[in-house]
């Protein structure tokens, strides 16, 4: 026996007809929680690709690895990382998750006697394991006048180079970039004050945290880096002087001058008129500008990071996390497991931790109570 017709009837008493198809739904913006994934994830990943070339010139790179495009060995002959093995990061990523557990720990407020102490040990470890990648100019020197019984709170205000900048990402998670109290700038003053307490300090890693922040609300990576310098130029007076040239002054002019630039003669621009070494500077701007130039493909970009020689890991790592944030769902899949598995990282929980603060079910960040210059 045939069953009877349970359609809907019009009111004729014929069957109703069926809807139409609906339309395919657009794809869905990645989430908050995505974003946030994405720029630990960028930085572990530029961090990797930059580490078999890290501090080698591009004639050595070329001789030794010939184009790169995608995770390498490092060859015997790298100067810092020797025979490493494809998808290890180094003291970028390593100290970026420092970072981050005191952030988590500190409910938002990263204490410089627990920041100088964490940096000590970590640099013990990596002496203890016979490692050559330990801590950078700005950094090591701070450090040692910590163990000479200096006050870490006063310790940071020669730093110019890049190591607060290339630990910043979870700052830039972990805090909105237009919060009321200004919760973000504080942050990022708290993070340099150890190591990296003067005007370039701040500026470089207030740009690499403001651009992450902007990236994980929603902006894309051309608009992230336009956040990020509006951010530091709204801060004029944090960090100390030096006669260091201006971060943000740099990028702004990296950004410029490179317009129009592609391929080859961009890498050539970013060598001899903007520089790959370790100072904020150079290498931030040099950062910036890869973010502008591959914000659709971010694996690309961090490759080309890698063959520009100077210190490319850290440079591949600042831009991995503004480009990961901004787009998160064009990072390769293949590579990113394969540098999660080498290095054994975990970091959604991370994510998850750092993203509480910042929707302040943590509470607000403070800063250090000495060491802001009015």
């Amino acid at each position: 026996m045939r069953s009877p017709d349970s359609r809907p009837r019009d009111p004729s008493g014929e069957p109703a007809a069926a809807p139409p198809a609906s339309e395919p739904s657009e794809p869905s913006e990645p989430s908050v929680r995505e974003r946030a994934l994405g720029a630990l994830t960028g930085l572990a990943l530029g961090d990797a690709l930059g580490m078999p070339t890290q501090s080698m010139s591009p004639a050595l790179i070329r001789r030794h690895y010939g184009a790169i495009t995608g995770l390498r060995d490092a060859v015997a002959e790298q100067p810092v990382a020797p025979s490493m093995p494809a998808g290890s990061v180094t003291d970028d990523t390593e100290q970026a998750l420092i970072l981050a557990g005191l952030l988590i720990d500190g409910g938002g407020r990263i204490d410089p006697h627990r920041l100088a102490d964490a940096l000590l040990t970590w640099e013990d470890g990596m002496r203890a394991r016979g490692s050559l990648d330990l801590l950078g100019p700005s950094t090591k020197l701070a450090l040692e006048r910590v163990r000479a019984g200096a006050d870490p709170r006063r310790t940071g205000r020669e730093g110019t180079t890049n190591g607060a900048a290339m630990r910043v990402a979870p700052v830039g998670i972990a805090f909105c970039l237009d919060s009321a109290d200004d919760a973000l700038a504080r942050a990022v003053h708290a993070s340099c004050l150890v190591t990296h307490d003067t005007r370039q300090g701040f500026e470089a890693a207030g740009l690499i945290a403001a651009a992450v922040s902007a990236a994980v609300d929603g902006a894309d990576a051309v608009s992230a880096v336009a956040a990020a310098l509006d951010f530091v130029t709204a801060h004029p007076d944090e960090g100390h002087w030096t006669e260091k040239a201006s971060v943000a002054a740099r990028a702004r002019l990296a950004l410029e001058t490179s317009r129009g630039l592609h391929g080859d003669a961009l890498a050539e621009h970013l060598r001899t008129c903007v520089g790959t070494s370790v100072e904020s500077a150079e290498s931030v701007p040099c950062a910036l500008v890869i973010v502008r130039e591959f914000a659709h493909r971010p694996l690309d970009g961090l490759c080309f990071a890698a063959e520009l020689g100077g210190d490319t890991d850290t440079i591949a790592a600042m831009a991995g996390a503004i480009l990961g944030a901004s787009s998160p769902r064009l990072l390769p899949a293949e590579p990113v497991r394969q540098v999660l598995e080498r290095s054994g990282l975990e970091l959604a929980p991370v994510c998850e931790a750092l993203l509480a603060i910042r929707s302040g079910s943590r509470g607000p960040a403070e800063s250090a109570p000495e060491g802001r210059q009015s």
